[in-house]
């Protein structure tokens, strides 16, 4: 890989634009083991708003990464086979952040002791 990878003509930022969005990566995990209906992946997912779900599953299908199944009286959704192929790099993610979610968040709470101090210093 080149240096210019990730300038913003290159795929590879193509790639992290759309793992970037929060609730992408986590509609994807979501559909894993099969379609499901909106109301059921309000229900594996948790905290996502229906309006938040919908602009989700609408982005995901036009970037080809899941299809939209109408039904006779309700609708699924379904990874694609290149949504699939998010499945590998969204899991990869997932371990890293369990092996280093700690060091990260000791991380965030010593800069925030860090900007406390220089606020309080500062009055």
């Amino acid at each position: 890989m080149t240096t210019d990878a990730f300038l913003a003509d290159c795929r590879a930022r193509l790639a992290f634009d759309l793992l970037s969005n929060t609730w992408n990566a986590v509609v994807l995990w979501a559909l894993r083991d099969g379609p499901h209906r909106p109301v059921e992946l309000r229900e594996r997912i948790g905290g996502i708003s229906s309006k938040v779900l919908t602009e989700t599953l609408r982005r995901l299908q036009y970037h080809g990464l899941i299809d939209r199944h109408p039904q006779r009286r309700f609708v699924e959704y379904e990874l694609t086979d290149l949504g699939r192929t998010l499945l590998g790099p969204i899991d990869a993610f997932g371990a890293w952040a369990f092996e280093h979610g700690d060091e990260v968040l000791a991380a965030q709470e010593a800069a925030d002791g860090a900007a406390e101090e220089a606020v309080g210093g500062a009055a």
